[in-house]
């Protein structure tokens, strides 16, 4: 073999979007074009001449194509530093030309993946690249020497950057290294879909599981993590911080998510919207279930993270009015979501509200333009199977510490009513048990110590975020007020001493919810035997922090 004296560039890629265009490009500023099997049939379908990776290794490719492109001819011209003389004299001894560009993009592992119905393993493992990134971060280690292109979009960069050096050997070296970086996180993501999804398969996703134990054994040993960013954000949670909005690869052809739904008016949104939309969301499909038949309609106004009304109703408008009457002062500014499709009437009753999001997974004819005749208001779709919010389902979540994460299973708490027990005199009634579960599923998406009074099934009352228990009952009675008399009151975990129990009863609180587990309990139980409340343990504490 003997090295060519034209620039060569290797083209290989899944992906072939743009690769003719990218190839003629390239032949007409001079270049060689070496490629494989379907890439090469593609260019020379459209009148480039091209030479096949074969006919540069001297071998033929094996195995159905699973080995073609890892050789010496091809490895050597991509890692030679040809601003070594050793490597550039060793390069010319062997007779292989200098590789100056290479376009490869990988088997598309997360589609197939995803692809329904499921591929079986034997079949899934085909659909690991193992050339491919072997090409790409052999490329990217020597980006002094070569060109490395991952993504379509950069094609035309590419074509650009070198007619303005006039040369591939004068193109900078910054646009080198951004090149270059863009191939081992492209790599790096390819490496961690596979550990994802064998993980999954081999050894179960811990969320998969219904018992501690269970998700306990499952927790990764490594923990890996993947996404791509869309675009920055105006800022952080303030001015002087940077933001940018990432979405999970798994996530991409998936439109039910907060991340991947469509947005629209007002001006771009912040990392605040997204951080409160998503726990308005959260909680939205909390209550989206089929435990209360008779009220369908959920709606749950958010500001600042923490709900300060979430209501069900028989009809969308009842819910919206109930949610926004728990606290229509801090509903100012806050974000909305209706876990049905929006309606016109829901729409007009929201007209004079300072809404910064509304959240629905559609939006009736004439609803979405009567919502954005104020320009300031965002409008995201949240497309839901049967145009209703899905239930929450168990995820994993991780929180970054110092030097570290924190990882934790997450899901609406799964309580057995059956089970939890009546520990003072007087009884529950059935409406009051009916009112507990509502205020439960709400008070664990209230930041930590919550407090969370309940009419029915609309909140009247939220203490949230105290350091105190009892101030948090103080909160949610003040805002209550004559609301609270008679109302079924939710705690988040136990009550440490009575003064937080006779709060709520002075309030007018006739029933208490909450986990029990205090030293203190039985104190707690007389004082509400002595006031005449009644009190129901779950077991089950409800902290989010």
């Amino acid at each position: 073999m003997t090295a060519s004296e034209k620039p060569r560039a290797l083209l290989s890629v899944y992906d072939k979007t743009g690769i003719v265009e990218f190839a003629k490009a390239l032949d007409g500023l001079g270049f060689e074009l070496v490629s494989t099997g379907g890439t090469a049939r593609k260019l020379t379908e459209a009148g480039l001449n091209v030479i096949g990776v074969s006919e540069v290794t001297g071998h033929p490719e094996i195995f159905d194509g699973r080995v073609k492109s890892l050789h010496p001819a091809i490895h050597g011209p991509l890692l030679a530093r040809l601003e070594n003389e050793a490597d550039r004299v060793g390069l010319e001894e062997l007779g292989y030309a200098p590789i100056s560009i290479v376009a490869c993009n990988l088997y598309p592992f997360t589609a197939a993946a995803n692809q329904e119905p499921r591929l079986d393993d034997p079949e899934l493992l085909e659909m690991i690249d193992i050339g491919g990134p072997t090409m790409v971060r052999a490329a990217a280690k020597n980006h002094r020497n070569v060109l490395i292109l991952c993504n379509p979009d950069n094609y035309s960069k590419v074509i650009d950057e070198l007619h303005s050096a006039g040369s591939v050997n004068l193109v900078s070296l910054e646009f080198r290294q951004q090149l270059a970086l863009e191939a081992f996180e492209h790599t790096a993501s390819y490496d961690s879909a596979i550990s994802d999804e064998l993980h999954s398969r081999w050894i179960g996703r811990p969320e998969s599981f219904a018992t501690k134990e269970e998700q306990e054994i499952r927790l990764p040993d490594t923990l890996l993590a993947s996404a791509h960013k869309l675009y920055n954000l105006r800022y952080g949670e303030n001015g002087h911080q940077s933001a940018a909005l990432y979405l999970d690869p798994k996530a991409a052809e998936n439109h039910s998510t907060l991340v991947t739904a469509h947005v629209e008016g007002g001006k771009q949104m912040s990392y605040n919207n997204y951080s409160d939309a998503d726990a308005t969301l959260r909680l939205c499909r909390s209550l989206s279930t089929d435990e209360w038949p008779e009220t369908p309609h959920a709606c749950v106004i958010v500001k600042h993270n923490n709900p300060c009304g979430a209501a069900l109703g028989k009809t969308q408008v009842e819910a919206y009015e109930s949610a926004l009457a728990s606290d229509p002062e801090s509903a100012f500014g806050s974000i909305i979501c209706f876990n049905e499709p929006l309606e016109v009437e829901t729409a007009k009753a929201m007209e004079g509200l300072f809404i910064e999001v509304l959240m629905a997974p559609r939006y009736a004819d004439g609803a979405k333009e009567i919502i954005m005749q104020k320009k300031n208001r965002r409008v995201l779709t949240i497309e839901s199977p049967n145009d209703r919010l899905a239930p929450l389902e168990r995820i994993l979540v991780k929180k970054a510490i110092e030097g570290g994460w924190i990882v934790q299973t997450e899901e609406a708490p799964i309580i057995d009513w059956a089970k939890a027990k009546v520990v003072t005199k007087i009884e529950p009634s059935q409406t009051e048990i009916d009112s507990m579960k509502f205020a439960v599923r709400v008070c664990e998406q209230v930041k930590s110590n919550a407090i969370v009074m309940v009419q029915g099934t609309a909140t009247v009352g939220i203490g949230p975020g105290q350091t105190s228990r009892v101030e948090a009952v103080k909160i949610a009675a003040r805002r209550a007020g004559d609301r609270a008399k008679g109302c079924v009151l939710a705690s988040d975990a136990f009550f440490p001493f009575k003064d937080g129990l006779e709060q709520a009863a002075n309030a007018g609180a006739s029933a208490i919810v909450q986990p029990g587990g205090s030293i203190r309990d039985q104190e707690v139980i007389d004082a509400a035997d002595q006031l005449g409340v009644s009190m129901l343990f779950t077991g089950h504490r409800l902290f989010r922090h």
